[in-house]
Order: C-alpha cells, then structure tokens, then sequence
C-alpha cells in the first residue's frame, strides 16, 4: 500500500477499481487473476476499514440460508426477496449464482481463512475480521496489485480514443474503452474502472457517498438512498422510562396504516425508540416510507407466544390467586418483564402500578393485554447513516447488466457492493453480495480484456494475411496466376 506514486499515477492500467473495501478488493484479486494489471484507490488512509466492523469485528461473511432455495426454480425470486432488497431483488441472482456460499468458502479457505458455522453464518475461525482482511491483502500482494491511498478522486470520466495524445499499449488503439480518473494527486488512466465506493453509512470508515455522484455524473440514475439496518426513532415518552430494557417480540411494521412486513426477536429499547436485530430488518421499509413523507408505525408486540384473549385471562388469574395477596399491579407484573418495562406498560394502560392486584377488573385486564400486545410506536425517523450498518439504494439496477455488473450506458464501467440498489438483511448477507458482485465485476472486466485482446490479435493477423497475399499476388500476376481470395 502507498500514497501516490508519481511514476505510476500517469501510467495505463488495464483496471482500476475505485474503493478499497470489501467488494473492491475481491474485484481486484479476480480481475488480477484474470491476467489484469489492477490499481486501487482508496481515500482512507487504510483499505478494509468498514470491514473490520462487520459483525461486531467477528466478521459474519456468508450464511447458508439463502442458499437452500433452488435458484433453477421460482424459489429463487422468493429467496432474493426474502434476504435482498431493491427495486429488483432477483437482480443479485446471476452473480450470486456465479460465485455462491460455496466458492466464497472455498476462496477464503485458499487464503488460509478456516470457518466455522453457527446457526448458519459462517465466521472465521480465528474470530477477528481483521484476519480476513489480512488474507485479502495478502492475496492482493501476492498478485501485484497495487494499492495507493489517501487518494481523493476530482472526477471519473469516459475519455476520447487516444486521450491527451498519450502513448498506449498497443492493443488500445482499438478503440478499446478508456477511463480518466482526475485526482488531487495526479491523473490516472484505466481502461476499465470498476466502481465499488460502497454506500453513506459509517462515513468514518470511507463510505461517504463520493461513488454515488461518479456514477451520476457518467450518465447513471441514482434511486433514493436511505439508511437501512439502523435503529427508529420515535417520541414516545415511555422509553425515556425503558430505555436499556431488552425483550424478545415481535414487530409489524405499517405504512400509511397498511401493513408493510414483520420481525421477530430481541428487541432492544434505548431513550429515542427501538433497535435490535428485528428491527433492523424492517428499517429500510421506515427508512423509504418517512422519506416519501408517509406515516410509519411499529406494532409491537410483548408477549408473542400468546394470543390476545390468553393474556388477558393471564392477568385475570394472577389476581384471584393467592399469589396476588397483598401485592401492587408493579408486583404483578414480575416474572412476565423486567421491572421499569412492566411498571411503563401498566402506565400506558391506565393502571396505576401500586393498585392492588386483587382489584384488577376485566376491563382493565383487557386493557392491559391490548397494550402489551399491539404496543403501537410512531416512528419520526430512522437514525442517522452514522448508526446504520447499510445503505438502501443507490444505483439503478435496470442500468446495470446482471451477469457481469457492467453499465448498460457506459461500456467498460462496472459496479460492485453497496453502491448498487442493494441491501440484505442480517446475517452475513450484505458481505455474500460484496464478494460475489466484486468478485463477477473483476472477472467480467478482466475477460472483457482478454476477448478485446483475442479480437485485436486477430485483426492483425488478418491484416497481415491480407497483406502477404496482395504480395504475393503481385508477384504471380505476372505469371497469370492469383491466390483466390485475396483481393486486388
């Protein structure tokens, strides 16, 4: 890795791969293996920063759940949509397909990184995210693919054949695309750029957005981009009274009173509303909802395994037993929740907490479990990029070929990772599309290299044929004689 070196910035390479995390440098370790002379820029001081926060820095970077569908069959559109989101999620099936569980398995036990599974993410055995990115520089090493930081990029644009009269290998004077990357330490010039800037959330690691204005400025539409696997705020005094307080729910989400989608699990409530893994997973549709100035709620729901008539028999019977002798509806509640969340749930349905149990009516028992289990909350916002863990949006997957990730406007350009209207729920799923879509990206460059190669070798070969045999023919014309085929 180094800053700009002033030899090598004016130089052609045959791909540069904008951004240095996760999906950038697996494009760049395939487009290298794909005999391509790669660089890397990056404007962090260091590649692989937001990596290293994945999954709490254990680095959750597959799951084989998705992977249990049969993609031949209508099973992998549902798969896509159930742990991929975008205006397209089957969109991430052919490069998925392409480089699946299986080889971004295998790739990573190449480097050297063991897994191990738990319940159905797979990890790397020596519990560090820092040991993959490790692998994945080493690998980038070993493979001569050059790595320049601190990098701040002016503009990426489509350069003209022959830019600036610049002298360029051979095999470029076919037209062959061509891309001028200005930056405040030089001028950089590859013949295909790939894109893999990443998204806006956790701006402190590089993903500031920069990809997003590259990609509009060469022509692409950018959809809505929103934090997504991030907390939701809300104004609700009761969790200034809960906040610190986890409990296992469930949670619907509705937009403009029409139910959008459910979670479960553990919920987790903090003094400016919900988080926790459930509803991460529904806080993209909050997030795309509030922004298009719709109203969003959560439903949620305390006590999931019973249904609403039960808990309110719960209730009723906990006050004839003996067990309710002499203690207060806050005393009642023990055991069901933890103290501050069952005194804050009695208050939001209208029972004082030192009522006596005994004097708990019907009505108020109803109440009560009406409360618990269709806890309405008004959500105002998703939190900030700051504390999302992903971006949802970004570049308009219709421009976009699925097989290679290359650009429908722009030939030679290709995208990877979160930059793309891309997002997968928890779980390891958001790192499976960051190898597979950089792993597609730096392949599909790469051969798009070779075949350009292949196709210009074989026009000089046919040139020079061509040439041989208008020689030759001069040479028999004489003689009467001509070699069929080959013109005058």
């Amino acid at each position: 890795m180094s800053k700009r070196n002033e030899q090598q910035s004016d130089k052609c390479w045959d791909v540069i791969v904008v951004g240095g995390g996760a999906a950038g440098l697996m494009a760049a370790i395939q487009a290298a293996r794909g005999g391509a002379r790669v660089l890397i820029l990056e404007h962090m001081e260091r590649p692989g920063k937001k990596l290293l926060m994945t999954g709490n820095g254990k680095c959750n970077f597959t799951n084989e759940a998705f992977f249990k569908f049969d993609f031949r069959e209508l099973q992998g559109e549902t798969a896509c949509e159930q742990y991929y989101h975008g205006a397209c999620p089957a969109f991430v099936l052919p490069a998925i397909k392409n480089f699946d569980m299986i080889s971004t398995l295998n790739f990573f036990a190449d480097l050297g990184i063991a897994s191990v599974k738990r319940r159905g993410g797979y990890y790397p055995a020596g519990g560090q995210a820092a040991g993959v990115l490790s692998a994945l520089l080493m690998e980038c090493w070993r493979l001569g693919v050059e790595i320049q930081c601190e990098i701040g990029i002016r503009s990426i644009q489509k350069a003209e054949k022959n830019y600036n009269n610049r002298q360029r290998p051979a095999d470029q004077k076919t037209g062959d695309a061509t891309f001028v990357i200005d930056t405040k330490s030089g001028t950089y010039i590859a013949r295909r750029c790939i894109l893999a800037t990443g998204g806006k959330s956790y701006k402190k690691t590089g993903s500031d957005g920069s990809g997003f204005l590259y990609a509009k400025r060469l022509g692409h539409r950018i959809t809505d981009v929103v934090p997504a696997l991030v907390p939701l705020q809300s104004d609700l005094s009761f969790f200034k009274k809960t906040a610190g307080i986890r409990a296992e729910i469930s949670a619907k989400i509705f937009i403009d009173e029409k139910l959008s989608g459910c979670e479960s699990g553990e919920l987790q409530l903090t003094d400016y509303g919900i988080s926790g893994i459930c509803i991460f997973q529904i806080s993209y549709l909050a997030a795309h909802a509030l922004q298009k100035g719709q109203s969003v709620r959560v439903e949620l729901d305390f006590l999931p395994e019973q249904i609403e008539e039960a808990t309110c028999g719960l209730f009723m019977d906990r006050a004839a037993s003996t067990y309710a002798s002499g203690k207060t509806m806050a005393q009642c509640m023990i055991g069901l929740f933890a103290d501050k969340l069952g005194v804050a749930l009695l208050e939001e349905a209208g029972i004082s907490p030192t009522q006596m149990c005994k004097k708990l009516s019907k009505g108020q028992a109803g109440k009560l479990a009406k409360t618990i289990k269709h806890f309405s909350v008004p959500v105002t916002a998703p939190r900030s990029f700051e504390q999302a863990q992903v971006t949802a949006g970004g570049v308009d997957t219709a421009q976009v070929v699925a097989e290679t990730l290359e650009s429908r406007l722009v030939p030679g350009l290709y995208f990877a990772g979160e930059m793309l209207d891309v997002d997968g729920i928890c779980g390891g799923f958001n790192l499976q599309w960051a190898w597979s879509s950089g792993a597609v990206a730096g392949m599909s460059a790469a051969e798009s290299l070779s075949m350009n190669r292949r196709t210009s070798s074989g026009k000089q070969a046919e040139h020079i044929r061509q040439q041989s045999g208008h020689a030759m023919n001069e040479k028999l014309r004489d003689k009467g004689l001509s070699i069929k085929g080959v013109d005058r």
